[in-house]
Order: C-alpha cells, then structure tokens, then sequence
C-alpha cells in the first residue's frame, strides 16, 4: 500500500536515516512556509500533468527539508505533526507501521521510540538502567530498503499471514498501531472512499488484537471521515477518538486522519 500522495513518498530512497541533520528527528515539526519560485520548463515528451508535479515538489519546503533530514518522503512530517499534537509515540514504545514504504513514518518512529539507543543509558539514573528501547516493525507490499533498527516485511497486509508475521516479528503487543495505507486513486470519490475505508476497518481489526491497554491507533481516512458506524466502535474501545489533517498534509489532498487513544483492551462485539 502507498501513500494517497504516492510520488512525494518516494524521495531519497537510498537515503538512510543517518543523513546530515538527523538529529532533528525527534524535534518538533519546523518546516518554513517561505515561497520558493523554481519555474520547470515543459520538455519534449514531459506531460503538463508531470511538468504541473515536479514544479509543486521543488517548490514544497517539506520536499527540501525531507531531503536535508535524510527523511525517505516527505509524508514523515505529517507523524511529526500528528504526533506533537497528540502525543502517542513515547520512548520504549512498540510500533506497528503498515503502508510502510518508503519508510519516512519508520524513521520518524525509530527516533521517536528510541529504537537505535540500546547502548546508551538515561542521564541521571543512578541505577544505571538502559534508557527504554523501542521496537518497530514495518509492512508493505513493496520492498522498502533496510532501516536500522526496524524490522520490514515485504507482504500484503491483506492477506491472511500478514497478522501472524507481524505478531511474530512484534514479539509481544504493541503500543500503537500506525496505518498509512491507501488504495491506488480510481478518480472516482466514492470508490476511493469505500476502498481506503475497507483498509482502515482491517487495519483497525488488526490493532484491536494487538494493542496493549492504552495503546493508540492512527489511520489514515479521506475527506469525509470515518464512517459513522466505524467510528461508534471506535468510541467505545479508546477513551478519545479525533480526526485531524496535520499542516504537512497538502490543502489539495482529500486525505486526513483518524487518532484514537487509550485503548480499553477489549474489542466491541
């Protein structure tokens, strides 16, 4: 599965999240607004529609700040900014991300969680106690490039293994379960919103089963919202459910995102 925004999400594939300025990962979102003014000539063979795009991506100072971080696409900013908002990624954390490539919402969890520090130790512990280690786990049906300190599966979340490979590679419940997966766009509203609305009720089945109690899910929906029933059994198995479109999400993208906390540990019948 693949970003509704598909094409900003495969930035920098090669890049790894130890790029130059990765240290600002685990900071706040603090992408400048500025008005850039690159102009892309039309060429030969080049359809206006893809004259149109690489003019919005030179121009999109999260595409810039995206590749100066070491970031895969430039969508690791909307975790970044949901994230700041609402608080669901704690260090120690295990994290389960599905729609997973190319791997920008992996990294941006890996910092956030402290998947990489197993070695370094909390300042001012006298006990001398490990800061908490986070565990991430990665899907997609399309291969995505190593990560340090993530484990990655190549499978179709969809089919019926894929809940037992990610079980088997979490080792234990998770803390949150994160859902970027969309269906290829029809150009058709309504089929598109049936389609990312079925994703969204798997993925929301799946982190029923494997949440701890108080744990988080996020996923992604379009314009419209959940669906009343959907969202009524979401209610009643998280303390808060809210719909939010982070800044990082482009005005002209239909996507948002529902984020429901504390989860209850019990699924509705």
């Amino acid at each position: 599965m693949v970003d509704m925004e598909n094409r900003d999400g495969r930035l920098n594939k090669g890049r790894t999240s130890k790029g130059k300025g990765s240290k600002a990962k685990g900071r706040g979102a603090r992408v400048s607004g500025r008005n850039l003014t690159t102009r892309v000539r039309t060429a030969r063979g080049r359809k206006t529609s893809s004259t149109r795009w690489l003019q919005r991506q030179l121009n999109d100072p999260y595409v810039s700040e995206a590749q100066r971080l070491g970031f895969r696409s430039r969508a690791a900013f909307k975790l970044i900014e949901l994230d700041d908002q609402f608080k669901f990624l704690k260090p120690g954390g295990r994290i389960v991300d599905l729609g997973a490539a190319p791997g920008g919402w992996t990294q941006v969890a890996i910092e956030r969680v402290k998947a990489k520090v197993a070695d370094k130790k909390t300042k001012g512990n006298k006990s001398g106690s490990k800061t908490p280690v986070g565990h991430v786990v990665g899907m997609d049906l399309l291969a995505i490039e190593p990560i340090s300190g993530a484990i990655l599966i190549e499978h179709d979340f969809l089919d019926d293994a894929a809940p037992e490979l990610l079980i088997a590679a979490l080792d234990g419940q998770a803390d949150v379960v994160l859902s970027d997966m969309a269906a290829s766009a029809s150009g058709h509203r309504a089929t598109d919103h049936m389609r990312i609305m079925a994703l969204l009720e798997t993925a929301l089945d799946f982190a029923e089963h494997v949440l701890a109690p108080g744990g988080a899910f996020v996923g992604k929906v379009l314009q419209g919202g959940t669906e009343g029933q959907l969202l009524t059994a979401m209610k009643k198995n998280f303390r808060t459910v809210r719909h939010a479109k982070p800044p990082a999400s482009r005005d002209s993208s239909a996507e948002s995102y529902v984020v429901a906390l504390g989860f209850r540990g019990g699924k509705t019948q």
